[in-house]
Order: C-alpha cells, then sequence, then structure tokens
C-alpha cells in the first residue's frame, strides 16, 4: 500500500477512534484512545522512517570458480548482513569491490570497513569518477589501512588516489557493469584483398570428405565419437578493471605459497 494512503486510512481510523468516544462511555473511551494512539504512533513512524525497498541489494557473485565480486551502488546498513547471507561453495582466493557509480549513507562505513578488513583473502576495489559519499570514503579508509587495492579512475585529485590507473569511459564502464563479458566496440572492418591471396592456403575439404579419410587412416576406431568434445570455452572479462583486478587476485594467490 502507497505510503501516503497508508497516512490518510490512519488518520480516518485515528478520527472514527475519536467518534467512538462520544458515543461510548469511561471505558469505552479509554480503549478507542489506547487504539487512536496506537494508529498515530504507527503513522508517525512511517512518516519518519525512509524507504528502503528502492535500494538495490549488492550484487554477489563468482568470477573464474574462485574470485568473490560484490557490486553495490548503495551502501547501507544492511550491507554487510547482505554481503554475509551469500555463501560460495568454491574456494575463495580473493575479492572483488566494486564501487563505481555508487554513493552511500555515511552510518553505513563503519560497518563495511570492519566485514573488509577482518578478511584474509586480498580485496581489490573498483572505482571511478562517480564512486561518491559513503562509497569513496569507505575505499578511501579501506586504502589508508593497507585493506585494499584501489584499481580504476578517479575523482578529482585529493579525494581518491590508485594504485593501478585504467583508462576508461563512464559509457563503456556502465556497460561493463551491466555485462563484464560484452564485447568491446570496434568499428575496424577486416577484410581480405580484392585478390583474395589466402584462397591457396585454405582447406575446401568437405566433412564427409575427412570422415573418410580418417577411416582409411585407422583414425576411426570403435564407437568414439568422430570429432573430439570441445569443453565449453569459460567467458572472458572484457571489464578492463575489472579483469585486471581478477588477474591480479589470482596472481596473488599463486604466489603466497611460495612464499610460505
Amino acid at each position: 500500500m502507497n505510503r501516503v494512503y497508508l497516512l490518510q486510512f490512519c488518520v480516518v481510523v485515528a478520527g472514527a477512534g475519536s467518534q467512538a468516544t462520544l458515543l461510548s462511555g469511561l471505558s469505552g473511551a479509554f480503549s478507542a484512545g489506547m487504539i487512536r494512539g496506537v494508529i498515530l504512533f504507527l503513522a508517525a513512524g512511517l512518516a519518519a522512517v525512509p524507504l528502503l525497498a528502492g535500494e538495490p541489494a549488492p550484487n554477489v557473485s563468482v568470477l573464474d570458480g574462485n574470485v568473490l565480486c560484490i557490486r553495490t551502488s548503495h551502501l547501507t546498513d544492511t550491507f554487510p548482513d547482505e554481503v554475509r547471507s551469500f555463501q560460495p561453495t568454491n574456494k575463495i582466493v580473493g575479492t572483488v569491490l566494486d564501487l563505481r557509480f555508487a554513493d552511500g549513507d555515511d552510518k553505513s562505513v563503519d560497518a563495511a570497513l570492519k566485514l573488509f578488513t577482518g578478511k584474509k583473502t586480498p580485496l581489490a576495489m573498483l572505482v571511478n569518477s562517480q564512486t561518491r559519499g559513503a562509497a569513496a570514503e569507505l575505499a578511501t579508509r579501506l586504502r589508508l589501512a593497507k585493506a585494499g587495492i584501489l584499481i580504476g579512475s578517479t575523482n578529482p585529485p585529493g579525494k581518491i588516489s590508485t594504485d593501478i590507473a585504467v583508462a576508461a569511459s563512464l559509457e563503456e564502464e556502465r556497460k561493463y557493469l551491466a555485462n563484464p563479458f560484452a564485447a568491446p566496440n570496434t568499428n575496424v572492418l577486416i577484410s581480405l584483398s580484392a585478390k583474395n591471396e589466402l584462397l591457396p592456403f585454405v582447406d575446401h575439404m568437405s566433412e564427409a570428405e575427412l570422415v573418410q579419410r580418417r577411416i582409411k587412416d585407422g583414425e576411426d576406431e570403435g564407437d568414439e565419437p568422430l570429432t573430439p568434445r570441445v569443453t565449453p570455452a569459460q567467458p572472458v572479462i572484457r571489464d578492463p578493471a575489472l579483469a585486471r583486478a581478477v588477474d591480479l587476485l589470482k596472481a596473488l594467490a599463486i604466489l603466497k605459497p611460495m612464499r610460505g
């Protein structure tokens, strides 16, 4: 129910309660007055508490099998609990905290700071010129605490200083936030010359001829399939900042055992 209509309903009911006091005795007036007080109290609470339903929950996923990726557009008090509710089944070697285009409530920073400073795995934070407010403060404080590495473009000098700079337009970053595996835009047309000089090097043998050759050469034995089964290729992360963060975390995971 819309909050405005809910408040109007509370006022109407409260008015009905006041009429009931005129028609009832002392005990009835006392009961109606209590009901009216409760209703007005609830109405005031609804008016004072901000609606949080419009704030999207953080997007938590696992990349490349062992890198935890957390994306949020607005930090809230419930952010740490929402992140903890995600229980990955794989062993996690590092975490990417994507704060691009993010802001948040100032009072949410301390809880989020405690969440990430307590992690044993390395942390990489992604920021850009639209990282502001509580999100910018969280990134800065985590970097000062040496709890994570900053990757990406930055706000004006003095607010966020990145460890690894990545050049990307805001339009590209918005596209990659929607789909980090999206193919990059390119206007380069690749064509062969008019002489088609590669034609002599192309094998135009048909599939049937290939099968006959394999049988003749004794390669097709038993009931084995004529073509080997190919494992589906893992999607390639096209987002430059995210790809760099994932590569860095996986490299750190490899180096850690070597150093003991």
